[in-house]
């Protein structure tokens, strides 16, 4: 892979997202592979379009890069010169790794995310892990999509553009974003993982099927953000006290077993078309920094589940403990990217035959730099 010449963005299009079981159980949709061809071309169409010279795009084994290629070979669209990363898929989630670690090394303005909570985790966790400061770009295509927001693809790929050309600068184009650090273990044994979303301890002691979507087996929830709108495990606590993704602090939920134990019974929609009962024992809310030991019965072994699928297994007398984290990482802000555009007349042009010109415009901004954040 030779270095990026001019600007450039990566993709990371996870070709199997919204598949797990809870599409089955709860009868919902799926993008097919041609859908998300099209979102990947609708994306560079329109960053092409804002400035953009060059993407650095993950392959796959799931029929996006072979669909996109026949797209390419008609020679008719209007695309920045696009190459794939120099890796051999594996079709896990090692793929995004992977992909990740090799963007951050290609020097990218920005990444973005086709996928759902789970893919982009997965691109955030690796971006902490690199140390990178990286932005991300997400995009709804999961089952459970709490944490991308929905966005027409044309639009994103016109902010992205913009500011990976160094149309708009950084302190206007990106937002800082809060996660949950989740630790088990104790000292420099600990097992670390992050949840850009929800952290739920569930009562199963095994893996299993990675989604989670039965209510009966969960015991505690840690949410960086809940918004009373989401689909997930973290519409427990936006239907519960809801915390916007922008605002300070997050909320600890403790669940019951059942509704005689429990404070209340909450509805929740868990899956999309799929709403549950959920007994609620309590809850506060979770400070930045301050390490909140999960109360656990003595004996009891389990998993933690991390955006909606099970990744942790813990054993009896383990120790877990939840932590937000604040500014942990960046994303692109794309409505304010469009208002900074209209505001600065980005898109104006005069036309061929005007001869007034139009008002002036501030001067074309360098590239942007690396945000810098803090590294836990």
């Amino acid at each position: 892979m030779s270095l990026p010449h001019g600007p450039t963005i990566g993709v990371i299009a996870n070709p199997v997202s919204a598949r797990d079981i809870r599409r089955v159980v709860a009868h919902a949709g799926n993008l097919q592979i041609t859908d998300r061809v099209n979102i990947v071309l609708r994306v560079l169409q329109a960053a092409r379009a804002a400035g953009l010279e060059r993407a650095l795009l993950m392959p796959d084994r799931g029929g996006i890069r072979a669909l996109l290629e026949r797209h390419l070979r008609r020679g008719d669209l209007l695309l920045p010169a696009i190459e794939f990363l120099p890796m051999e898929p594996k079709s896990t989630v090692e793929d995004t790794f992977a992909a990740t670690r090799l963007l951050q090394r290609a020097g990218v303005a920005a990444i973005v995310v086709l996928g759902g909570d789970g893919t982009h985790r997965a691109v955030v966790r690796e971006l902490i892990a690199g140390g990178a400061a990286l932005p991300i770009a997400g995009l709804s295509t999961g089952t459970n999509n709490a944490f991308p927001e929905f966005c027409e693809p044309t639009v994103t790929g016109l902010a992205v553009g913009l500011y990976a050309s160094g149309r708009i600068a950084g302190g206007e184009a990106l937002v800082p974003n809060k996660l949950v650090e989740v630790s088990l273990g104790q000292g420099a044994a600990a097992r670390r993982d992050v949840a850009i979303v929800d952290a739920v301890v569930t009562r199963d002691r095994s893996i299993g099927a990675r989604a989670l979507w039965k209510t009966h087996s969960l015991a505690h929830a840690y949410l960086a953000f809940a918004e009373p709108q989401a689909i997930g495990l973290s519409a427990i606590g936006g239907l519960l006290e809801p915390v916007g993704r922008r605002e300070r602090g997050g909320l600890a939920v403790q669940l019951g077993r059942d509704v005689e134990g429990a404070l209340l019974d909450l509805q929740v929609p868990i899956a999309p078309g799929l709403v549950c009962p959920v007994p609620v024992a309590g809850w506060q809310r979770m400070v930045a920094d301050q390490a909140l030991a999960v109360p656990l019965a003595h004996g009891v072994a389990g998993t933690v589940a991390l955006d909606g699928e099970r990744e942790l297994a813990f054993d009896a007398g383990e120790r877990l403990s939840m932590t937000l984290r604040e500014d942990a990482f960046c994303t692109l802000d794309v409505a304010r990217c469009l208002a900074v555009a209209a505001r600065d007349g980005l898109f104006r042009s005069a036309s061929p035959a005007r001869d007034t010109p139009l008002p002036s415009r501030p001067a074309r901004r360098p590239p942007p730099a690396p945000v810098s954040i803090p590294t836990r």
